[in-house]
């Protein structure tokens, strides 16, 4: 019985917000991840990020380009075009070092600390108050009894997820 009373409430509640959606006439918009996309932006161009780091990951300029696109994407509704979006994103990768962290009493260091570090450049066509330069930077810490190419793909992974986090987040939520 009482199963059936909250049944009918959600129902009446349910109808109610629909009537409301249905005839107020009023344009909604939702957004999953609070982002303020320009209603009149269709399209974001992602330029290839130059790996001019003075040590080189031959597949982090690839990785790295491949996950921001992955994370508009995934996260927007924009098309990626190769060039003249609504938005651009652009800039290169100036630091990929290795330095050891958390020094033990014999003088070895017991982690290190892999930096990967972005120069990004972000337009929007709609509103030049939102544009930008700004440098990112992020690091995972491994254990040096551990071979860097034993981590790194690991490690690179996680640094750009939180990169692309990052510039996702300073260029389409507002943070």
């Amino acid at each position: 019985m009482v199963r059936r009373a909250w049944y009918r409430i959600f129902v009446c509640i349910t109808a109610v917000v629909m009537s409301v959606v249905l005839f107020s006439g009023c344009r909604m918009s939702v957004s999953l991840t609070g982002g303020t996309i320009d209603s009149r932006a269709k399209t974001v161009a992602v330029a290839t990020f130059a790996n001019n780091a003075s040590l080189v990951n031959p597949t982090l300029s690839q990785s790295f380009t491949t996950a921001l696109k992955d994370k508009i994407q995934g996260q927007t509704p924009l098309t990626i075009v190769g060039r003249d979006g609504d938005y651009e994103l652009d800039g290169e990768i100036v630091g990929y070092t290795i330095a050891p962290v958390a020094i033990q009493g014999n003088e070895t260091a017991a982690m290190n600390r892999l930096t990967i570090t972005v120069r990004v450049r972000f337009t929007n066509k709609f509103d030049e108050n939102q544009n930008f330069e700004q440098t990112f930077s992020r690091y995972a810490d491994y254990a040096s009894s551990r071979n860097l190419s034993s981590v790194e793909s690991t490690l690179v992974t996680e640094i750009n997820d939180a990169l692309t986090d990052d510039i996702f987040n300073k260029a389409f939520v507002n943070w």
